[in-house]
């Protein structure tokens, strides 16, 4: 046991917090094709603010634009470009979802478990956002990205971060968009917890 003493009752907490969460990324990296924000050079977040677990809802996006991407360089490109699109277009604090995935079929760190995101709203504090990156209307994601996407919930579920009765749904469900889309979205159906529920509201009269 590491006993880590200082003079302030917060940095003990603090302290405590960021070990608990290096924990967590070096588990994921051990479990899953990982890749961290400092490997894709993630610009730092403007705010973090998280909420507690296990997470009730998973959510299932496509970035649309941009592209797919096949390498790692290309995909960690592409994250650049969301992140920046979100945070200096849109105003966003950081990249608005949890985790993507690449057609490298690696997971690449968003915000990450417990984070509040700006990925769908009502459910940025109680969902983990994650983003299949390309255009999926028309073509399915290769089997390599199915399977990092189910692999990145099960780590979630088996570890307590997800909960084990989670409800899977499509970014549609939520508000109005093509996301994440067609083809994409007959894909998750099919999955487990997938449920066909409809909460659709104007996004314009909420905070995202």
């Amino acid at each position: 046991m590491l006993m880590v003493m200082t003079s302030s009752g917060m940095r003990s907490i603090f302290i405590v917090v960021s070990m608990t969460l290096i924990t967590l990324k070096e588990s994921m990296a051990c479990s899953l094709p990982y890749v961290g924000r400092e490997i894709w050079d993630a610009k730092p977040a403007k705010d973090v603010q998280t909420f507690p677990g296990p997470i009730p809802f998973v959510i299932i996006h496509h970035s649309y634009i941009p592209a797919a991407c096949n390498t790692g360089k290309e995909c960690s490109k592409a994250m650049q470009v969301m992140q920046e699109m979100h945070q200096q277009e849109r105003g966003w604090n950081d990249i608005g979802y949890s985790f993507a995935v690449g057609g490298d079929g690696r997971v690449y760190e968003g915000r990450g478990f417990n984070v509040i995101g700006a990925h769908a709203p009502r459910y940025n504090n109680k969902s983990v956002g994650i983003c299949m990156i390309g255009d999926w209307r028309f073509d399915l994601p290769s089997e390599k990205m199915i399977d990092a996407v189910q692999s990145l919930i099960e780590y979630g579920v088996r570890n307590n971060i997800i909960a084990s009765n989670y409800t899977l749904i499509g970014h549609r469900q939520t508000r109005p968009t093509e996301c994440p889309g067609d083809r994409l979205f007959e894909e998750i159906k099919t999955w487990p917890h997938f449920v066909d529920m409809w909460d659709v509201v104007d996004p314009n009269t909420i905070a995202t």
